[in-house]
């Protein structure tokens, strides 16, 4: 099981990025079972866009099909949430299991979105956590790393070599931005 104390989380821009920032994480030998990746889905159409899950593998049919596909295809777990205030998203990883878990023992309190609780169970600051919310509604997507708090400080020296646009430490004891 990943720790779900000590993380790091990067934002980025664009689909692109955080691919490349995936690929590189994977390249070195970090473990796709501990990333998780939030982003907004983008499907304008009204009707059905094609969304299940065979084999722990969500399939995805829109406007970023391939990439989200892609994310599917790495890490562990996927979801579609329907957040107020941000709109519906897409998550991939072991973030998938502790939102639901935030949404099954009814945690959501105090503003605190879907998406605000999963994080807010990996320690993540509320303050910060409205930032992170705030950057995934306007288009932003996160990437996640969990795990021991030398392998979340490795993930955090990769991603300062990728785009992100920030990325920024939460650990038991303390947090670290770059």
């Amino acid at each position: 099981m990943v720790s779900n104390t000590n993380s790091v989380v990067a934002v980025f821009e664009t689909h692109e990025q955080v691919d490349s920032a995936i690929r590189e994480l994977e390249k070195d030998g970090f473990n796709m079972k501990n990333l998780s990746i939030v982003g907004k889905d983008y499907h304008t159409e009204e009707h059905v866009v094609g969304y299940y899950n065979a084999c722990d593998r969500m399939t995805y049919w829109g406007t970023r099909g391939a990439l989200w596909g892609g994310f599917w295809g790495l890490l562990f777990g996927s979801a579609f949430f329907w957040v107020p205030g941000i709109g519906p998203l897409l998550v991939a990883g072991p973030l998938v299991s502790w939102i639901v878990g935030a949404l099954e023992g009814a945690v959501i309190v105090g503003g605190l979105s879907a998406l605000g609780a999963g994080l807010a169970s990996l320690g993540i600051p509320r303050n910060t956590i409205v930032q992170y919310e705030t950057e995934v509604k306007n288009g932003k997507l996160l990437l996640v790393a969990h795990g021991t708090a030398d392998d979340v400080e490795h993930a955090r020296e990769l991603l300062q070599q990728t785009q992100a646009m920030s990325a920024t430490v939460h650990a038991e004891s303390e947090t670290v931005g770059v």
